[in-house]
């Protein structure tokens, strides 16, 4: 069987350069979800592949990271270690690898991946200043549990909540997908995540006393409203930023120093973007397609979600 390629017009060669840094969508690790033996953690029809082979992670991204500078060691993490100032679109292929290849990839890809960000994270150490007491720093390291869950939370709960405004069905729903998604924080050393959309909300809420925003996370914050992208993109990008704000609890919004926007609106002007960059990029993203094709040769496109 035979998937199409990722429609080529000058909107997705655009799009899938910033993307994933090559004009098709397909960089090396792509094309390599082609190859494997097995299905991997998920499978068609599952939730995590409805959610994540939608253009709503393109929402869903942006509301992770803003959620995730509320905590003051992570945003430690990203200040002392990532490079996102100097290479922000480098930065962001990254992270479009790990969801990609946990979501689509074979085992063997998903532990080479899982085993890549672990090494990542072992390098991430150093000192923060809890506000309360600049003068004692404390240790963190992006390998501690409590930091991973922190970033498994705020992906997942940043995917579902704009898939639940933007996206359609999702197979078992909410549950579902927080459940299944759970699987890939387990590569990363992360032993209990939550399991269902109850447990996904309970968990944010224990963090709620550790939140904290200030003139470091909004200058972060600033970073990811306005990255240096090409002129022609940052209109579009505008828009997906002001989607993402549009769906942050009110809490997180003013700790970030947010302005509330008009939700109705920039959920609306949201809804038309994605729609239109669907008819531009076509359905299905050059991920899944390998994922599929992979499958085909396996004899297992009909596999059943997990």
């Amino acid at each position: 069987m035979r998937f199409p390629r990722a429609v080529d017009n000058p909107v997705s060669r655009t799009f899938r350069r910033i993307v994933s840094g090559e004009p098709d969508g397909r960089p090396a690790w792509v094309r390599a979800l082609e190859d494997g033996d097995d299905a991997g953690l998920f499978g068609p029809g599952s939730a995590p592949w409805v959610v994540h082979g939608s253009l709503t992670t393109l929402v869903g991204g942006i509301r992770a990271l803003l959620l995730q500078a509320l905590h003051p060691a992570a945003l430690a993490g990203v200040r002392q270690h990532s490079r996102y100032q100097d290479d922000a679109l480098g930065r962001l292929a990254g992270t479009t690898r790990w969801l990609v290849t946990l979501t689509f990839g074979d085992s063997a890809a998903v532990e080479r991946e899982s085993a890549r960000v672990r090494l990542m994270h072992d390098r991430v150490t150093g000192t923060w200043s809890p506000p309360e007491r600049p003068e004692v720093p404390e240790p963190y390291s992006a390998a501690d549990p409590h930091l991973l869950r922190w970033v498994h939370l705020a992906f997942t709960d940043s995917f579902l909540a704009t898939h639940l405004v933007w996206g359609g069905e999702i197979p078992g729903g909410a549950d579902g997908y927080v459940a299944q998604w759970a699987k890939a924080a387990e590569p990363l050393g992360l032993a209990d995540p939550p399991r269902s959309a109850t447990e996904l909300a309970h968990q944010l809420g224990d963090y709620d006393g550790e939140l904290a925003g200030g003139p470091e996370a909004r200058e972060v914050v600033q970073f990811v409203l306005n990255p240096p992208l090409p002129l022609a993109a940052r209109p579009a990008y505008a828009v997906l930023a002001a989607g993402a704000v549009s769906t942050l609890a009110p809490r997180h919004r003013a700790l970030l120093g947010l302005p509330s926007v008009p939700r109705r609106p920039a959920q609306a002007a949201t809804r038309a973007l994605l729609g239109g960059m669907r008819l531009a990029l076509g359905e299905r993203s050059p991920s899944e397609q390998a994922a599929r094709a992979r499958l085909a040769r396996l004899g297992r496109l009909t596999a059943k979600p997990t």
